[in-house]
């Protein structure tokens, strides 16, 4: 097989790069790619580990010199397919595509689901999201009589393509919301949005001209440096697991097809959907990523390899693609990672006991 020349948006970000530690695990196109990576180049880490043959420095998304920019990087490296991570830029590509073969999400779905506030209206009234309002700072700071939900509460920013639980805080009292709008000047209007206690799930769907063709159900369980955020959450997850949850799956679709059917279009690529269990364990709906999360790698180890599947899908060669709509991942599962190491999966997992010792490769 030819080397495949893929360009990677987004490039020095953890996604990114967990994509393609992906693709350098498969037994199909591992050794046989050329990356070349694009990013606005604001966390060099990425620049320098290794991971592409080259990287650029490119503007964002929304800026007049960034076609012209990327037309030139495709141009030069003979770039056969694309891999776009960031939100906002995947949701771009996919309503002016560039000549290239990339997984190209429906745009009008992309446009419903960008920003929580879109996917909570596209989905009001179904029993599959949280109850939620909108205030602005002023309304928090002069009239916080205006909130309707019952303490406590999430309170967050919502626009379009934020991440890493950006301007989230758990409010327990109306004093504690008005000091976070205090806090956060630079945000004008608020989400409130029901707290819900249960586990914090990420179901992968990949999907190819309406056809679901494999998922996958993640947890997150705690995150790196989560003490510095207030809300515990920030971009990354330091454990976490894979899980056999049909349901989490079951939930996901419904929100897919309630959109699907407003915007009129066929599902087509790969979207993750983050869902939060209430008090009964049910999965609520609470975020569609159009993109992968940095669990791709993690999934990849497991015998579940997304990114695998997307070229394969790409390339026209669908019915290499292992059959089964996922696999059954063993109970005792983790996924660890730490800011200065690789991600760990192992099975047969279990905490250590006071007193107790661990020895032995890690693998």
């Amino acid at each position: 097989m030819k080397r495949c020349k893929i360009l990677v948006t987004g490039a020095c970000g953890v996604t990114s790069r967990s994509v393609v530690r992906s693709l350098m695990s498969s037994p199909i196109f591992g050794g046989r790619c050329e990356f070349v990576g694009t990013d606005v180049c604001h966390l060099e880490y990425g620049i320098y580990e290794g991971l592409y043959d080259k990287v650029y420095k490119v503007p964002y998304f929304d800026d007049p010199a960034y076609r012209s920019t990327m037309e030139r990087i495709i141009a030069e490296n003979g770039i056969e397919y694309a891999i776009v991570i960031p939100e906002p830029e995947m949701l771009a590509w996919c309503e002016h595509p560039f000549d290239v073969k990339f997984h190209r999400i429906p745009p009008k779905f992309g446009r419903s689901v960008l920003s929580k506030k879109n996917l909570y209206d596209n989905l009001a009234g179904l029993p599959i999201i949280p109850r939620y309002q909108i205030l602005s700072r002023e309304d928090i700071l002069e009239h916080p009589e205006r909130v309707e939900l019952a303490y406590p509460f999430w309170v967050r920013d919502f626009a379009e393509g934020s991440t890493s639980g950006k301007g989230s805080f758990k409010a327990e009292t109306v004093e504690e919301l008005k000091a976070w709008a205090v806090i956060n000047k630079g945000i004008p209007q608020f989400m409130l949005s029901e707290f819900l206690p249960g586990r914090n799930l990420a179901c992968f769907t990949l999907f190819s001209n309406g056809k679901l063709v494999k998922y996958g159900v993640a947890e997150r369980i705690d995150y790196v440096m989560g003490k510095v955020a207030v809300s515990g959450i920030t971009g990354n997850t330091s454990k976490g697991r894979l899980l056999n949850r049909p349901d989490a799956l079951e939930t996901s679709l419904s929100a897919i097809s309630a959109i699907l059917e407003k915007t009129g279009e066929v599902m087509n690529g790969l979207v993750v959907t983050d869902l939060k269990c209430d008090a009964q364990g049910r999965p609520i709906v609470t975020e569609i990523n159009l993109r992968h999360v940095a669990f791709t790698s993690t999934f990849a180890s497991a015998g579940l390899n997304f990114s695998e599947y997307q070229m394969l899908i790409l390339q026209g060669r669908e019915n290499e693609i292992p059959a089964g709509l996922t696999i059954a991942v063993p109970e005792d599962n983790i996924m660890l990672r730490d800011v200065d190491g690789l991600p760990i999966y192992r099975v047969g997992y279990r905490p250590l006991k006071m007193g107790e010792s661990f020895g032995g490769a890690v693998g």
